[in-house]
C-alpha cells in the first residue's frame, strides 16, 4: 500500500523474529535503520515491546530517528504520502499529531 503512494520514499521494516514468529528484535530494527538510505528516519511501532526495542536501536545509531507514538499503519501511510509530496518536517509532525495514541 505504501509503495503505491510513495515509490521514492525509502521504507524498511523490522517486524517479526528471526524464526518467523511474532515480535521484534533490537538487532533487526538496528539493521533496518542502517540499511535505510535516508539520513533522517521516521519510526513507527505497534506494541510496547516494539517501542522498547526501537528505543534501544535508536540509541545505537548516528542517524536522526524520530519515534512517533501514533497509530502504526495510518501514521506510516500518512508520513510516506507527505514525504512523497515533499512536505516539510513540521507539516508531517502536525499531521501525525492527530493520530497520537491516547
Amino acid at each position: 500500500m505504501i509503495s503505491e503512494v510513495a515509490k521514492d520514499v525509502p521504507v524498511t521494516t523490522a517486524g517479526g523474529l528471526e524464526d518467523g514468529g511474532i515480535g521484534t528484535s533490537m538487532e533487526r530494527i538496528s539493521k533496518a535503520i542502517e540499511e535505510n538510505s535516508a539520513d533522517q528516519i521516521l519510526a513507527f511501532y505497534d506494541l510496547g515491546s516494539a517501542k522498547m526495542n526501537l528505543e534501544m536501536a535508536i540509541e545505537m545509531t548516528d542517524k536522526k530517528v524520530t519515534l512517533f507514538d501514533t497509530a502504526f499503519v495510518e501514521s506510516a501511510y500518512t508520513a510516506c504520502a507527505l514525504l512523497a509530496a515533499d512536505a516539510e518536517e513540521s507539516e508531517i509532525e502536525k499531521q501525525l499529531a492527530e493520530l497520537k495514541i491516547k
